[in-house]
């Protein structure tokens, strides 16, 4: 019996093949060759004959050179923090493009000279905050916080009530974060109730500011109190909002929410948010407020190791300037709308012989975005087992197990996604896998 190693072709004759020649140059040679040591192994194994290596490796290739893939997001969560949050908008997308060649991100093509860094995407930012006099973007909501409790108070105290000392996810937890600037912390109050009083008695001349932090992620009700942004306007010292979840304006479907908008008319100096969440933009932390302070941020030593780049800029600006975002789309879209497709891709997967039911549902908006928000939905029931199944899908379908079912939730899917969905259901019928 011949060694079936002698059989194997080899990789630089495999990869002089024209077939895969444009592969190399889309993808990488590495990218490529990887492919072809997979399809050489398969022929070790005796589970592929040595004239389909090339076929085999062709069939292995990633659609792209990075290893993140697209999904459908029917987990019935808006701002799904382990599916990338936000998804971008079309625009975001185009621009994304635009960016990523040479751009004139920090230059003035018309005097040739040196320019202000993504000047149109902050002025795209300080148009949707109108009562922002100043705005600066850094590469995450947790950095802005960094680069406020640096720049305003490294070696002071940050007054904040201890009801809102948050675990922001991943073990990451804000008091954590802001020790770590070197500011100390000065907590006021209890879990459940804290007063004006007990703010004003802790002030004192080692005070660099008072920090409110939405708790974006959890509710506590029953015996409460809590002190707005008005109230702590009046203590004398600069008030920091960080409330997190990206809403620039009030939203009628999410009235406890707050907004940067409402926040800084209210008196607070400076306003923190993410990019990625409701604003439904690319990451990014967004810092808006009063020119002095904003001007302090922006020139301290930090600042430059935290700054975005030209895509973050780009996607931003198009977020803001451009049509509704999907986040956005999801969160508007009437529920008999969101009803009516659940019950035709029902429909359609149930005619190919599958269980398949359409179901109210309730959604959630996630992401450290209003906790204890339920939205009005509707989802395709399926047998428990499909759930894995349609994780493996060409492009996977992430739903939910509940109640012994698959739920594929449809608010979060954008309705051009459906057939994409109604395929990957009915391909995953256990008879054709």
């Amino acid at each position: 019996m011949s060694d079936v190693r002698r059989q194997v072709p080899r990789t630089d004759a495999v990869l002089t093949d024209p077939r895969l020649a444009d592969a190399q140059r889309r993808l990488g040679r590495e990218v490529v060759k990887d492919a072809v040591r997979m399809a050489q192994r398969r022929v070790r194994e005796g589970d592929l004959a040595p004239d389909e290596v090339v076929n085999a490796a062709l069939a292995g290739l990633p659609a792209q050179a990075a290893g993140l893939r697209p999904v459908i997001n029917a987990t019935g969560v808006l701002l799904h923090t382990n599916l990338g949050r936000a998804p971008l908008s079309a625009a975001a997308v185009d621009a994304l493009g635009a960016a990523a060649g040479t751009t004139d991100v920090e230059y003035d093509v018309a005097t040739g000279e040196r320019a202000p860094r993504g000047r149109t995407a902050m002025a795209a930012l300080a148009s949707a905050v109108p009562a922002a006099e100043a705005v600066h973007v850094v590469n995450n909501g947790a950095a802005a916080l960094v680069l406020v409790a640096t720049a305003l108070a490294h070696g002071r105290e940050i007054v904040i009530s201890r009801g809102e000392m948050v675990e922001i996810g991943a073990g990451f937890r804000i008091p954590d974060l802001l020790v770590s600037t070197g500011a100390l912390l000065r907590e006021v109050g209890t879990t459940n109730r804290t007063v004006l009083a007990d703010y004003a008695a802790a002030i004192d001349d080692s005070t660099g500011l008072v920090l409110k932090v939405h708790p974006s992620n959890f509710v506590v009700t029953g015996f409460t109190a809590s002190v707005g942004i008005d109230e702590l306007a009046t203590l004398g010292v600069p008030v920091v909002a960080d409330i997190g979840s990206g809403l620039l304006a009030p939203h009628p479907l999410l009235p406890d929410e707050p907004d940067a908008d409402t926040m800084l008319r209210a008196g607070a100096a400076l306003v923190t948010a993410s990019g990625d969440k409701l604003l439904g933009g690319p990451q990014a932390g967004l810092l808006l407020g009063s020119t002095t302070i904003i001007g302090r941020l922006r020139r301290h030593p930090l600042a430059r190791a935290l700054r975005v780049d030209k895509l973050t800029l780009a996607a931003l600006e198009a977020t803001l300037r451009g049509p509704q975002a999907p986040t956005a789309a999801a969160l508007d879209q009437p529920v008999e709308a969101i009803r009516q497709r659940a019950e035709a891709l029902a429909k359609h997967v149930a005619a190919h012989g599958i269980d398949a039911l359409a179901v109210d549902s309730m959604a959630r908006v996630g992401g450290g975005a209003a906790p204890g928000v339920e939205l009005p939905s509707a989802a395709v029931s399926l047998p428990e087992s499909f759930t894995a199944s349609l994780r493996h899908a060409e492009t996977p379908v992430v739903g939910r197990t509940e109640r012994g079912r698959c739920l594929l939730d449809l608010r979060a899917v954008p309705p051009e996604a459906d057939d994409l969905v109604a395929r990957a259901a009915v391909a995953a019928r256990p008879d054709l896998r």
